[in-house]
């Protein structure tokens, strides 16, 4: 079994552009930042690192982008990595672009900043259609208690019993 899966939670770095295709198709693209700290060992100065994301959206999902997100919105990212390659024009060299290929979005911005949504969950394969009142609709699983595995420890004993473990 293989896997091409990537989660990304960064800030998006330039304003959606959508596009259409020949067919009809929509497609939006924009990239999203991540930072990493940490302190050099030798030196004890902290460090930060920056990495760039290509991100592509289609369908609903490249609308709900273009619409909803802005330069600076904090977003939780899924999908898969595609590499493209071609030959360059004027130089006859070989050129790559690696992206992902969007397949869920939640915006992490409180209600009212940068992207003006909440806490809202968009998956490529659900058809979403805004509210009247122009927000997006909320997708948030919450499990009910019942559904929430819990593990009995007697208080007398440090050991789990094996009956108790839910898996």
């Amino acid at each position: 079994m293989d896997l091409n899966k990537v989660m990304i939670i960064g800030r998006v770095t330039n304003d959606p552009q959508m596009r259409s295709t020949q067919t009809g198709q929509n497609v939006t693209s924009f990239s999203v930042a991540t930072n990493r700290k940490w302190n050099n060992k030798n030196t004890g100065q902290q460090q930060e690192d920056s990495q760039f994301h290509n991100i592509v959206a289609w369908g609903k999902l490249a609308e709900i982008c273009s619409q909803y997100l802005r330069k600076g919105a904090r977003i939780y990212t899924e999908g898969r990595l595609q590499t493209q390659s071609w030959d360059d024009a004027k130089t006859g060299e070989k050129k790559y672009r690696t992206e992902i290929n969007l397949e869920n979005m939640i915006m992490l911005d409180s209600k009212g900043q940068n992207a003006g949504g909440g806490n809202n969950n968009y998956q490529s394969q659900t058809p979403v259609a805004p509210q009247k009142n122009n927000m997006p609709p909320q997708n948030i699983n919450v499990p009910a208690a019942e559904e929430i595995p819990t593990i009995n420890v007697d208080e007398d004993k440090d050991d789990i019993k094996i009956e108790d473990i839910p898996f």
